[in-house]
């Protein structure tokens, strides 16, 4: 059962729907029998209408004067106000699409509501008047449709109505047995943490326009199409078949203006369908990416998932649902992110509000980060592009941001992006420069571009797509690194993201000389440009400048009671207990910390992690990034007790992430992201199997996890000891490998498999 989410119930609310996708469209299934709604999402529909650009006009004299306030007189709360001054317009808001609703009647009996993740279909199955009925919902990605049926097995029993409705305004368009709307979203819009006496707002010709087109095909009975929408009457089986299509033309331009166009594409795709062949090609295309990885943990208890989930929020133990996790994150992000789409966003694809919280846009200090943290490590490296796509538009548009700014080279993202590849701190003076004034987030966004090369090894991935982008960043770093009096080159404007410290007079400031964060981030670009330049047989001067300025940097400094420093002074910060734990980046996702290697470090992260989560709950995402950083520290029992918790609070009762009225996937993503650091760790020039294993998953296995330098690896194991032990290779190679207590080196070559254990 860790591949299938199952209720008795229908989905009493968005959160609660299934979710479905293939990137670009995404659906929420509620399952209901009566009045079912199915709402849609395309990945392409944001308010706004085009680019904008920063209108600071004096950014390099703003900078000059904050660097002369935290260098020469010390003032960081001037600095930090100062720094307002650099920030441009907010953000816009990605938006809900439009809604199926699908009217049926009949009191439903013996009924049953279900994900398999392992095929991408969300079924209802349940009896009315004597009569078992059964609806598919599937999303695919090979024909670019939502394919809706329901089947009966006593002819002629299927009487429903369809109609599609919109938040937006739309008009209904009917055209050759097609039934579709079109419309626009809001061409300008108040973010929802702003007030607005009209936050929501619509121009004619402006904005981005959509179009939703459906057809309905029945075996039997009779299909009729008109304004009111589509009567099914005595049919034996019927499939509704959904495409969908917008105006927006890239980041850089504005969007198309007439919404027809964006129908007449998406009816073009309904004309070009193989009907009989949907299914099978979506079955196709899933299982290939699904199949590569799966984590088992024991044995499936046979309750409905939201059961499990109040199960073990009452104390109950239950591994196989933190395997159910892992394997919905994959799905997931199988859902919302694949090639030729926009990045998974906070949401991934699924957003139900106008004003989404936090504008559902790409926050770059840690979610979008966290979003594709299991891509490459379970096998999805296709699912991967959209953020290389997402990063090549953020440079372009920050290019311009580092010269207005900064008046530097290269290129500069800060904490919000959106689809118009926004890249300057957000607020228009308004927003707290704790999260708005945060320079490095590019930097860190390239981090996973090294990242994908080390786990893919694809020399062109690295030579056309990566090496410009983390040059570009190096560029602009080198340019704004300033010597202080010891002749430290210190990265000013610096935060800890989100996190104020409080200065000796009571007041919170956030912007200081080098924070660790930064520090971290540095020494990792740095030393990525020279590998990534070792790879590919250069030698540039840039790469010169970068080893030489890593040399330079502030040393990380610990406090007088062992913990990391989080900003150059010791500070008092303003929540001990923070959600970001930006300080410990060299532990995870960085490599730099290593019990092994780096005890004295290691030992301070560990004294900064016992007072992170010293007092209170941790949110969703701050659990995931929680499990990974006890993981690298081989402390799997406090790994384990957070995943239980996450399981026992912080989840809906479809495993969605929900803390209260919010949603956010990053949670989603970053537990199957953090969860295989328990079981497998190629950060070090040791690949460890099982080296945090927690005591409450004695007996399991998993199969496709990935490690550094093109390899894959299944394992089993019972009470807690490896029984069966199998690497890949994609390319030829010598790797130590550790397990147990014994290192092994193993050379391979480019496809080659090996038994490190044999199953006895």
């Amino acid at each position: 059962m860790s591949h299938e989410l199952w209720f008795t119930t229908a989905a009493p609310d968005w959160f609660e729907a299934l979710p479905l996708g293939n990137g670009h469209l995404g659906a929420k299934v509620f399952g209901r029998i009566d009045e079912e709604r199915i709402a849609l999402n395309l990945d392409d529909v944001w308010s706004g209408d085009g680019p904008r650009t920063v209108t600071v006009t004096d950014g390099p004299g703003v900078l000059a004067e904050v660097r002369r306030l935290l260098l020469d007189e010390g003032d960081q709360l001037a600095a930090t106000e100062r720094t307002r001054a650099l920030q441009g317009p907010l953000v816009e808001s990605y938006q809900p699409l439009a809604d199926l609703l699908i009217a049926a009647s009949g009191e439903p009996q013996e009924y049953r509501r279900s994900l398999d993740l392992r095929t991408g279909i969300a079924a209802v199955d349940y009896t009315v008047d004597g009569v078992r009925f059964r609806r598919e919902t599937y999303v695919s990605t090979p024909d670019q449709v939502m394919v809706w049926t329901i089947t009966a097995d006593r002819p002629g029993s299927i009487d429903l109505d369809l109609a599609l409705t919109s938040q937006h305004p739309v008009r209904v368009e009917v055209a050759d047995g097609t039934y579709g709307v079109v419309g626009h979203a809001p061409s300008d819009l108040t973010i929802e943490y702003r007030q607005s006496p009209d936050p929501i707002r619509y121009e004619e010709g402006r904005g981005i326009g959509f179009g939703v087109a459906l057809r309905a095909h029945n075996t039997g009975g009779s299909v009729d199409v008109g304004a009111a929408g589509v009567a099914v009457r005595g049919a034996d089986s019927l499939s509704v078949v959904l495409s969908a299509a917008s105006t927006f033309a890239g980041w850089s331009v504005p969007p198309g203006r007439d919404p027809l166009v964006a129908l007449r594409e998406a009816t073009s795709v309904l004309d070009s369908l193989a009907l009989d062949r949907l299914r099978e090609r979506h079955l196709d295309d899933h299982l290939e990416l699904y199949e590569r990885a799966e984590l088992q943990l024991g044995e499936s208890p046979e309750l409905p998932t939201d059961e499990r989930i109040k199960a073990v929020a009452a104390g109950g133990d239950d591994p196989d649902l933190v395997a159910l996790t892992f394997n919905f994150g994959r799905y997931l992000l199988m859902a919302s992110s694949r090639p030729g789409t926009q990045a998974a966003n906070l949401q991934g694809i699924w957003n139900q509000d106008r004003r989404p919280m936090w504008a559902s846009d790409w926050t770059n200090n840690i979610n979008t980060q966290m979003n594709y943290w299991p891509a490459d490590l379970t096998g999805l490296g296709e699912c991967f592009d959209p953020l290389t796509d997402l990063l090549e538009g953020l440079a372009a548009s920050g290019a311009e941001t580092a010269r207005t700014l900064y008046d530097a080279p290269g290129w500069v993202s800060h904490h919000n992006a959106d689809i118009w590849c926004a890249t300057w701190p957000v607020g228009e003076g308004g927003d707290d420069p704790v999260w708005a004034m945060c320079a490095t987030c590019g930097v860190w966004l390239t981090a996973h571009l090294m990242e994908h090369y080390r786990f893919q090894q694809d020399l062109d991935f690295l030579r056309e797509r990566a090496y410009p982008l983390i040059a570009g960043a190096a560029e602009f770093v080198l340019s704004m690194l300033v010597e202080d009096r010891d002749r430290r080159l210190q990265f000013i404007p610096s935060t800890a993201p989100e996190h104020h410290f409080v200065l000796p007079s009571g007041d919170k400031a956030s912007v200081d000389l080098t924070t660790t964060y930064d520090i971290w981030l540095m020494r990792e670009l740095f030393t990525n440009l020279t590998e990534a330049e070792t790879a590919l047989g250069l030698s540039t001067e840039l790469s010169k400048k970068a080893r030489s300025a890593r040399e330079r940097l502030p040393e990380i400094g610990t406090t007088t009671d062992g913990r990391l420093l989080e900003w150059p002074t010791d500070w008092q910060p303003s929540e001990p207990d923070h959600r970001h734990q930006s300080h410990l980046y060299g532990l995870y996702p960085g490599a730099e910390i290593d019990p092994t290697r780096t005890p004295e470090w290691a030992a301070a992260a560990r004294a900064s992690l016992d007072l992170r989560t010293s007092t209170g709950k941790p949110g969703g995402w701050t659990a995931a990034w929680l499990v990974a950083l006890w993981a690298r520290l081989f402390e799997p029992e406090k790994a384990s007790a957070v995943i239980r918790d996450y399981l026992s609070r912080l989840v809906s009762d479809n495993l969605l992430h929900r803390d209260g009225d919010i949603f956010q996937i990053d949670a989603n993503f970053g537990m199957t992201g953090c969860i295989p650091e328990l079981l497998i760790q190629s950060h070090t020039d040791t690949i460890r199997l099982l080296p945090a294993l927690p005591a409450d998953w004695p007996d399991g296995s998993f199969r496709g996890l990935r490690a550094r330098g093109g390899l894959s690896f299944d394992v089993t194991w019972r009470d807690g000891k490896i029984t069966a032990a199998t690497v890949r290779a994609t390319h030829c190679g010598t790797h130590q490998i550790a397990i147990a207590d014994e290192v092994v080196n193993v050379s391979l070559e480019a496809g080659e498999q090996v038994d490190l254990v044999r199953a006895p």
